[in-house]
């Protein structure tokens, strides 16, 4: 069936709208199991624990699919450039901004948590000190060197199954870089990558239909576990954190994102809804990676820019991280009557930005490099990080929302800044005049890799 064009735009076939309707009431489904979930945990808290390994097993499938995704998606981005000055520019571009963006994070971050001192007047128990020690003791100390050292894999194959995003974009890179050296020769390598990617991203595309079943399970194993009554003595420190993760979005990332480009970033955040969703529910921002990748070509970030930018801010772009790593602090040393001075806070807080690279918004991590900071920096804290167990998967679902805005926005800042966005269409695209295919989860408005010059086009007018 072909396209119609009304206007210059080109509608979708009706069945391929229709099936893409469908998933609708996929997240429909989401939002009512996140209820469920919230209602098991209060009414049956002993049997809603039991249901928390359904939401880990449901991020474990999408983590399972991350390095696949990421090694198409920077293959075919960095292979099909004909100049790699174009992705070190990129490259080096998205670097600084991170840098940038961190610093700014970890300011504002530090200006709330002295505001509000939200730790004054607690006391540490016995029970909540050898908390904090368990999660210290989880934690590895891995210095600078051991980290730079960990991004090279064992071997090329190892990279696409270690769990670790940056030995992936390492070994992405390289043969991306290698396709680019080898000229036309290099179009049947990818071809080969861009089946593949096609089939990664429908096998992805098959496992979302399983998370209600996962956000019923996590919601329920977090509200089993924690209560409601673990809130209530942290509720100043967990709101001033959301509060402080919603200014830095709507009126830093949304200024800056207004005045380089002249896009709204609530037509941004609305085009990306379902994916907020996803990471609420699961609290885990990777839980989206695969799909901000899909979505931002489709939207027209150019590959070359969606496959640096995006793998790499998952590791290097980590603003809710940050904000959490600042205010936590600051709380933990008020709560032990050991308050940090401002050469202190400065210091400790340089530490923990160097720390938090590589936690690519993993849940938990964000609490396990705070335990691990403090260890290594200021040893006699690390007990006060038992006082925000109880309310830290809150807090990790702010920091991860938080690091996915700010991955979306760097990539369409940076996309524009070096000519890699077709602001065309991504107007189209954010105007719903071009919706995407929750059924294949290809960009689908450029020509599809099997696609060769003798083969016809579905855009021809058709011969009467």
């Amino acid at each position: 069936m072909s396209s119609a064009t009304t206007n210059g735009v080109t509608t979708p076939p009706a069945g391929k709208r229709a099936r893409r309707d469908r998933t609708h009431y996929l997240y429909l489904a989401v939002i009512g199991a996140v209820a469920a979930g919230i209602a098991v945990g209060m009414v049956a808290p002993a049997f809603a624990v039991e249901l928390k390994p359904l939401g880990q097993a449901f991020v474990a499938l999408i983590k399972m699919m991350i390095q696949p995704v990421i090694f198409c998606t920077i293959v075919l981005g960095v292979g099909s450039v004909r100049s790699a000055a174009r992705v070190g520019k990129v490259g080096g571009l998205a670097m600084l901004y991170f840098v940038v963006m961190s610093t700014a994070a970890l300011g504002i971050g530090l200006l709330v948590g002295n505001v509000l001192n939200p730790g004054a007047g607690l006391n540490i128990t016995e029970e909540t000190a050898s908390a904090g020690a368990e999660q210290a003791a989880e934690t590895g100390h891995a210095s600078t060197t051991d980290f730079l050292l960990g991004i090279v894999p064992d071997s090329m194959l190892s990279a696409l199954t270690s769990g670790e995003v940056l030995q992936t974009l390492l070994i992405a890179l390289l043969v991306g870089f290698a396709v680019q050296a080898m000229g036309s020769a290099g179009e049947p390598v990818l071809r080969g990558v861009g089946h593949i990617q096609r089939l990664v991203f429908r096998v992805l595309a098959m496992i979302m239909w399983l998370a209600p079943v996962g956000a019923f399970g996590a919601i329920a194993g977090v509200v089993g576990e924690t209560g409601v009554d673990a809130l209530k003595s942290l509720a100043v420190l967990m709101i001033g954190f959301y509060v402080t993760c919603a200014l830095f979005v709507f009126v830093i990332l949304g200024a800056l994102l207004k005045l380089a480009t002249g896009i709204n970033l609530f037509s941004l955040l609305r085009y990306l809804g379902r994916e907020f969703l996803l990471i609420l529910s699961t609290s885990s921002s990777e839980s989206a990676l695969p799909r901000l990748i899909a979505k931002m070509e489709h939207a027209g970030v150019d590959k070359p820019t969606v496959g640096v930018v995006v793998p790499t801010g998952y590791s290097f772009n980590l603003d809710g991280t940050a904000i959490y790593l600042t205010m936590a602090s600051l709380f933990i040393a008020s709560a032990m009557g050991a308050p940090l001075s401002i050469g202190e806070q400065l210091s400790l807080l340089l530490f923990m930005m160097i720390a938090s690279k590589g936690a690519a918004g993993v849940t938990g991590a964000g609490m396990a490099t705070l335990a691990g900071g403090l260890s290594s920096h200021r040893p006699e804290l690390v007990d006060g990080v038992g006082l925000i167990v109880g309310i830290d998967r809150f807090m990790s679902e702010c920091r991860a929302l938080t690091n996915f805005a700010g991955n979306a926005v760097a990539t369409v800042l940076i996309g524009s800044w070096t000519g890699g966005l077709d602001r065309t269409q991504f107007d189209r695209v954010l105007a719903g005049d071009d919706p995407f295919d929750e059924t294949t989860m290809v960009d689908d408005h450029g020509p599809a890799p099997e696609e060769t010059a003798s083969a016809p086009s579905e855009k021809e007018p058709a011969l009467v």
